[in-house]
């Protein structure tokens, strides 16, 4: 391989780039004295936070010259030609002295070709300064990898906003809050995972290609399949694979953590894929999933703050102990003054929603009535956790009935900020009611309602080789990560977020 700079820089930019070319001399340098600057390996034993944590009764101007230690990380800072560096690990920062009273040759002649930004490994002894500074006095240098871009200045951070999503590797490079948004992330799934195995929920998969849309009202993501040439539709939801588990009976208790495509806006609170945690449970009803959805909300809110208060933005939110539960039309009718389980007929609620000053197209049937009203009215209104009861039915294709209303169902949605955060049912286990209410889907999809759901005539199938009574749930992880860790756009919280493209 050349040495010449044309030969190593990256075959999109240009030779002259001045970000990149007085690296790149580096680089060349480099392996003119035969350091690899892109090596296999490297055997550290400590990072920042456990050196800090062990030496944490250190003196000042005490050393431990017999405890040799061997860490990894990133330049973050590079003064006085390399003696001191700040280097910088998933952990935390620790400071390096580079001096050549300690250092070895290779080391000596390696620092004067490091910039900020490089990886390295270094080899030394502890002590502490006598400013109280916990320092490595280097013995040896490795160098890891060799930065050909230089990073943002430090003081002012990336503060392109779309930059942060589009090059997440350097926004996490350089935020100390999104990594740890991204960490609290991973805490939630995982402390919600434990709760449900813990509950004796069965972890499962389902598949993310399907024949049939179903399992929500959404509009879908269209492929197909070369070889049994067939349209297939990216997952909207798992909701008919995993009541069909239950069926099966695999476990009374399933659950999936999965990513769901939905092919519509995006916005602050919503992106084309994301993630949802979806359960079902035998022998259970809507009030079940309550108690479950109250005791998963508290443990995402533990899992990012460790209580169950969180705050977002001016609002305190309190997520544990029991929420309210009020049914959707007694929330209407507190915000508005109608019952609207007074009004009969859609073409009555048409009515008294334009009387309330809101736009109808003329089309919506009773129950999109009743939830365009509550969307306009109600909705903003509900910051602290309440259970939004008792659907109506038009609206709820795949939820049991009411036991005492028929055009209600047993399904309600959790809301905190004035969001939606959950969605359960007391779920809808009578095959010949199924098939009306999928009927009924169909001839809305026929009249042109693209989001209305297919007819599964084998999900009906299913039905009739017998359901037990089954609560499910299904609650949006994306939407719950940015509530309990006051992250104001969905993007913040997905770490690839779908963008559009950069002209």
């Amino acid at each position: 391989m050349s040495d010449s700079v044309e030969s190593v820089r990256a075959p999109h930019d240009d030779a002259d780039n001045p970000l990149k070319t007085p690296r790149l001399e580096k680089l060349r340098a480099l392996r003119e004295k035969g350091i690899d600057p892109y090596p296999y390996h490297y055997e550290k034993n400590a990072d920042a936070a456990g050196l800090q944590a062990r030496y944490a009764e250190l003196p000042a101007e005490a050393e431990k010259p017999e405890d040799v230690v061997r860490i990894a990380g990133r330049i973050r800072a590079y003064r006085n030609s390399g003696m001191f560096i700040d280097l910088h690990d998933v952990s935390g920062k620790i400071q390096v002295f580079c001096h050549k009273d300690y250092a070895d040759p290779a080391t000596q002649e390696l620092v004067g070709l490091l910039d900020i930004g490089d990886l390295i490994g270094v080899e030394g002894f502890i002590r502490r300064t006598k400013r109280g500074e916990l320092t490595i006095n280097v013995q040896h240098v490795d160098l890891l990898a060799k930065t050909l871009l230089p990073l943002p200045e430090k003081y002012h951070g990336l503060t392109d906003v779309e930059a942060r999503y589009r090059q997440r590797y350097l926004d996490l490079i350089m935020s100390e809050e999104s990594r740890e948004t991204f960490r609290a992330r991973s805490r939630i799934v995982a402390d919600i995972r434990r709760l449900m195995q813990d509950r004796g929920f069965l972890e499962v998969e389902t598949p993310m290609l399907h024949p049939i849309l179903g399992g929500a009202s959404a509009k879908p993501f269209v492929t197909h399949h070369n070889t049994l040439d067939m349209d297939l539709y990216l997952r909207i939801a798992p909701e008919l694979y995993l009541k069909r588990l239950i069926v099966g009976g695999v476990s009374e208790r399933v659950f999936e953590i999965n990513r769901n495509f939905r092919n519509e806006g995006i916005s602050t609170r919503h992106n084309p894929e994301f993630t949802m945690l979806e359960l079902y449970q035998a022998y259970a009803d809507y009030t079940d999933m309550m108690a479950l959805a109250e005791d998963i909300f508290a443990t995402a809110a533990r899992a990012a703050t460790g209580g169950t208060t969180v705050t977002f933005g001016e609002h305190r939110i309190e997520f544990g102990g029991q929420y309210r539960r009020a049914p959707m039309t007694e929330l209407v009718k507190e915000a508005t003054g109608v019952d609207f389980l007074q009004i009969q007929g859609a073409e009555a609620a048409r009515e008294a929603a334009r009387g309330l000053q809101l736009k109808v197209t003329g089309k919506e049937n009773w129950g999109q009535v009743v939830e365009l009203v509550f969307g306009e009215t109600v909705e903003h209104t509900l910051i602290q956790p309440t259970h939004v009861t008792d659907m109506p039915k038009e609206i709820s294709p795949l939820a049991k009935a009411h036991r005492t209303d028929p055009r209600l169902t047993e399904r309600f949605e959790t809301y905190a900020n004035g969001w939606e955060l959950g969605n359960a049912f007391s779920e809808l286990t009578d095959p010949q009611d199924q098939y009306e209410r999928f009927a009924a889907q169909v001839a809305a999809r026929d009249a042109g309602d693209d989001e209305a759901q297919m007819m599964d005539r084998d999900y009906v199938t299913a039905l009739e080789y017998g359901l037990p009574p089954t609560g499910g749930m299904g609650i949006g992880i994306d939407r719950l990560v940015m509530l309990v860790t006051n992250s104001a756009s969905i993007r913040d919280v997905i770490l690839f977020p779908t963008l559009r493209p950069r002209k």
